[in-house]
């Protein structure tokens, strides 16, 4: 039986078999074998699946829970961002992408923790915010919602996002605005140029 660590585009954590490319975490989230809390903090990273061959058995009691994500663009909607160790380059690029996009210093790992959780959740709940931005400056590897279920923008189309992988496509909107659940900070990211990683299902 599957069990309930895998993160959705809107950043539920759920049972489904879909495997992730990457892990992650939000704290310590479990008690046992069950999830009994959405994060402990505003640091919600994503890591590399092996890391100097280190490994550890799932739902240590008082240790991380350790989250996975279909793909990279999947874990940027649900609010996520690179890990400073174990994805330092990738750490780096973002980081870099963002004060180049903003117009901003560098930021610290604390700044960027802060901004996103703002722009995630809103304030003092675990309610998910999405952003209606325009659909004519969306970059590829965005997620938006349309008629409810999460999309993925890429090469001129929309790919919808299931528990199985993605699905059907359909043209992508040209005007007017866009849900959109990737939180507006990772958006600007990606249109520096970041190369997140998708799936290749969503270009089939």
């Amino acid at each position: 039986m599957t069990g309930r660590n895998r993160v959705t585009p809107t950043g539920e954590i759920e049972a489904f078999a879909l495997r992730g490319a990457w892990t992650g975490n939000r704290g310590i989230l479990h008690s046992g074998r069950e999830i009994v809390r959405f994060h402990a903090s505003d640091l919600w990273i994503t890591c590399a699946l092996e890391f100097r061959g280190r490994w550890r058995e799932q739902w240590l009691p008082n240790r991380w829970t350790p989250l996975y994500f279909h793909d990279e663009a999947v874990a940027f909607a649900a609010g996520h961002r690179p890990c400073g160790e174990c994805r330092h380059r990738d750490y780096r690029a973002y980081r870099d992408a963002w004060a180049e996009q903003l117009r901003v210093p560098p930021p610290s790992a604390k700044e960027m923790n802060r901004q996103l959780h703002g722009e995630r959740l809103f304030r003092g709940t675990h309610r998910r915010r999405f952003h209606e931005l325009p659909w004519a400056g969306l970059p590829d590897g965005v997620f938006v919602l349309r008629d409810g279920i999460p999309a993925l923008v890429a090469d001129g189309h929309l790919t919808e996002w299931t528990r199985a992988g993605y699905g059907a496509r359909r043209p992508r909107p040209k005007a007017g605005t866009a849900t959109v659940v990737t939180p507006p900070s990772t958006v600007a990211v990606l249109r520096a140029g970041y190369p997140v990683q998708v799936d290749e299902g969503a270009r089939r």
